[in-house]
């Protein structure tokens, strides 16, 4: 039985966007997106997590990090059933630069995907999916 894994997700509000990864499954063909960050290392706290995630993918920094909620997700990629809990975030990064760019590069252990800032009414109107489950209900509380 594949573990339960724990994540922590940093979701960046700007004028009413989010910025997401813009992801395929490479089983069902499906366009989804979902915020930066990653697994939750032992001894961690996932607030330090997402401070790490962000600087390891995207090269920046944030400040100002606010726990937004947790969400358990299961669902299905490539093929298999995943289990995971996230802790969800929202942090400004320091340089405003990023706010500017219409995509980011990330690097996600040397595979390079990009992050582009979707308005949320995209999200709301049900154009693609934003994962994980319950994400955008918790945004838009």
């Amino acid at each position: 039985m594949p573990p339960i894994n724990v994540k922590a997700l940093c979701v960046f509000l700007h004028d009413e966007m989010i910025l997401v990864k813009e992801c395929t499954d490479p089983h069902s063909n499906e366009l989804f997106y979902r915020p930066a960050g990653g697994g939750v290392e032992f001894g961690e706290h996932s607030s330090d997590t997402i401070v790490r995630e962000i600087r390891e993918e995207l090269g920046a920094e944030i400040t100002l990090p606010e726990f937004l909620g947790v969400l358990e997700n299961i669902f299905t990629y490539d093929g298999a059933q995943g289990h995971e809990v996230v802790f969800i975030y929202d942090a400004k990064f320091v340089d405003p630069k990023f706010y500017k760019m219409a995509e980011v590069l990330l690097d996600e252990n040397g595979v390079v995907c990009k992050a582009v800032w979707k308005p949320l009414s995209f999200f709301i109107s049900g154009d693609a999916p934003l994962y994980p489950d319950g994400l955008l209900t918790l945004l838009m509380r």
